[in-house]
């Protein structure tokens, strides 16, 4: 063979021998979860059962998983396992509220093509200032499960946050009147009770009752355009443990003199992923230092840091435990972070 027939059969297997290159060391990349500079894709190569186990025992909550995510009808009177604690952490003295909501709800759980699958990827995006001009909106909307927060817009943003979304975790004040905006036909609108106000706002709408007004910090919609077929009301289990194991707030009921302190929507989005899916990745979390009281808090709309000046939340804990979880393999970021 000549010098010049070999020179040509090079550059032609050239492209072929830099394919297989790159293919793995983007497997040794997700293998060893490293690299927060890049972009990770869900990948069933990420799905190795005895890996996602030992992720979950590493996190040393002293508990098990668990993928029941909704309340349903069929176990409201819960006779094997009754609350003692009222909301948001049980459901003690609410039951007559839930028993009406869960009645005019759906009591199927996760759509069947997700509960079917032997591994489920999971993105969970938060509303935070970190995924603004990211253009993550393709990879995320790759994932399985993408769940979202409160009213964080998708429309306009969708370069950077995509347009896929599974669940919306929302509670009365950071409903949006109107969720088909934002989100997919299909989605789940899940109602996170901190509450019984909460969960007497879904009633008097699904019921179409006069609006009681009192008991929220922020006015809720009086009208709210969300489907009974697309509603779930969070199991209070996620939130409790969020609060108890996860960030380990004790005592979960304050004295009257002590102020509340219970998990934000994100760290609690992020629990609640942990258990339902074997990849969690996320997006859009942390805060600014709290000193800098003019940096913007979201990808979207004007808020600062003043405005968590009176905040029942303790970011700084939360941003503790989301360090650990990523230290520990639980989570990986999809961008880089401070």
């Amino acid at each position: 063979m000549t010098l010049k027939a070999a020179k040509t059969w090079f550059l032609r297997l050239l492209p072929v021998v830099l394919f297989f290159i790159c293919y793995y060391c983007s497997q040794f990349y997700f293998e060893s979860d490293g690299g927060s500079g890049k972009s990770p894709q869900p990948t069933v190569s990420l799905c190795h059962s005895y890996r996602m186990k030992r992720k979950w025992e590493s996190l040393k909550l002293n508990m098990s998983r668990k993928t029941e995510l909704f309340l349903k009808l069929e176990d409201f009177f819960w006779r094997e396992h009754l609350s003692a604690e009222a909301l948001p952490y049980g459901i003690k003295g609410s039951e007559l509220l839930l028993l009406k909501v869960l009645a005019v709800t759906s009591s199927f759980t996760m759509p069947a093509n997700i509960e079917s699958l032997d591994c489920r990827t999971c993105a969970v995006i938060g509303n935070g200032f970190s995924i603004k001009n990211s253009s993550l909106g393709e990879i995320i909307n790759k994932y399985d499960v993408v769940i979202r927060l409160n009213d964080a817009p998708v429309r306009g943003y969708e370069e950077d946050v995509g347009n896929k979304t599974t669940l919306r975790l929302f509670y009365p004040e950071s409903a949006s009147y109107n969720p088909g905006i934002h989100n997919d036909p299909d989605t789940l609108q899940v109602l996170v009770p901190f509450k019984q106000q909460d969960l007497r706002w879904l009633k008097e709408i699904l019921y179409d009752e006069k609006r009681v007004r009192n008991g929220f910090w922020k006015p809720p919609p009086q009208i709210w355009l969300g489907r009974a077929s697309q509603i779930r009301v969070l199991d209070p289990y996620f939130l409790r443990l969020t609060a108890s194991k996860l960030l380990q707030i004790i005592p979960l009921q304050p004295r009257r003199q002590q102020k509340p302190v219970h998990p934000t929507t994100g760290i609690l989005a992020v629990f609640v992923a942990l258990n339902y899916c074997d990849v969690v990745h996320v997006a859009g979390f942390g805060y600014p230092e709290s000193r800098n009281q003019k940096q913007p808090i979201h990808y979207y709309g004007k808020d600062t840091m003043r405005s968590m000046k009176n905040s029942y939340h303790d970011l700084n804990q939360e941003a503790l435990v989301l360090k650990r979880l990523e230290d520990q393999g639980a989570i990986l970021y999809l961008h880089p972070h401070s």
